[in-house]
């Protein structure tokens, strides 16, 4: 149940960061380093995100051995 919500909130920060990407490119037309930052943000968490779920497809299938 903790992975669930772990998930939940990775994934609410990534489309968060996502969002923050696009406002900041918009917004900035000249002036990338937001942009980049917001996007090197999303991407890690985009990392962590996937690691979490390959943990809880392995902790799922391990109970079963």
């Amino acid at each position: 149940m903790v992975i669930k919500g772990l998930v939940l909130v990775l994934l609410l920060a990534v489309l968060a960061s996502l969002f923050a990407g696009l406002f900041f490119l918009l917004r900035d037309g000249s002036h990338e380093k937001r942009t980049v930052r917001a996007l090197t943000v999303r991407i890690v968490l985009s990392v962590l995100l996937f690691a979490l779920i390959m943990i809880g497809f392995q902790s799922v299938l391990g109970v079963g051995r």
